[in-house]
């Protein structure tokens, strides 16, 4: 306990005034939180901003307002969307399933813009909808300016709130939520593979999104289950995609320790 307290102190301290470093662990089953430092400190959510695109997706097609099959045309704005995108052509199309995938697996801003502007006509419209779903679902600190998570000074949330938004995406839609397990889709002959590498190494990964900016620095909301135990942990203001990977981890591992499932390495 004494090594954790200090592990977390130093790093976690070191960078207060920056007010971009920040961690939470909840319990799936219980919602009880774990593990928490400045997890209602205001931060840019970058990329997993796409949570609360794909949740409203998830939302419209099981209310049968889109089907999987759907086309949505792509627009001079969508297509002049900076990277990472699928570099969608003004005037082509993309159906629902290959979006879901293309801002799951690639995190594609085109699509992004896309998706938006297919709900609700314009991407302004499709942000205030996507604080609405917020504020609905508990995330009373959030505010949505765009559907990608490119920067906005006045896009905000916190590390509980997106806690809250990976429970909800996981409860309310089971069965899609496992497409956040997908390591890989393919694209027009070109095979894309996830950014989100702990998917990869981490014992019990099945999700859920990673996301970077400048101003944030490299985020990750993510979900493991051992024992049938899945715990949701989310880190803000990494260095490197590897250092937010390894503190993550770190803390996920912990946590799992004290709730005595321990891992099978």
């Amino acid at each position: 306990l004494i090594a954790v307290l200090f592990f977390v102190c130093i790093f976690f301290n070191s960078y207060s005034l920056l007010a971009k470093k920040a961690a939470i662990i909840i319990d799936y089953d219980t919602r009880e939180v774990l593990f928490e430092v400045n997890a209602d400190t205001l931060n840019y959510p970058a990329s997993l901003t796409k949570m609360m695109t794909l949740y409203i997706l998830f939302e419209y097609l099981d209310k049968k307002k889109l089907s999987w099959n759907t086309k949505m045309k792509v627009s001079s704005i969508a297509a002049s969307r900076s990277p990472s995108k699928l570099y969608l052509e003004e005037g082509s199309s993309i159906i629902v399933r290959d979006a879901v995938m293309a801002l799951i697996v690639k995190s594609a801003n085109d699509v992004a813009t896309v998706v938006a502007e297919h709900i609700a006509g314009t991407e302004r419209n499709f942000a205030k909808l996507m604080t609405k779903y917020a504020k609905k679902i508990g995330m009373d600190k959030t505010t949505f300016k765009n559907a990608s998570g490119l920067p906005n000074r006045a896009q905000l949330t916190t590390a509980r709130d997106m806690a809250t938004l990976s429970y909800v995406l996981i409860n309310n839609h089971p069965e899609k939520y496992k497409l956040f397990n997908k390591k890989k889709f393919e694209w027009k002959g070109k095979t894309y593979k996830t950014h989100n590498k702990l998917m990869k190494s981490y014992e019990g990964a099945d999700g859920i999104k990673t996301g970077y900016i400048k101003a944030s620095g490299f985020q990750l909301a993510f979900s493991a289950i051992r024992k049938e135990k899945r715990l949701i942990g989310i880190y803000f203001g990494g260095d490197s995609g590897k250092q937010r990977d390894s503190t993550l981890a770190f803390l996920m591992n912990k946590e799992f320790e004290e709730l005595n499932i321990g891992s099978k390495k």
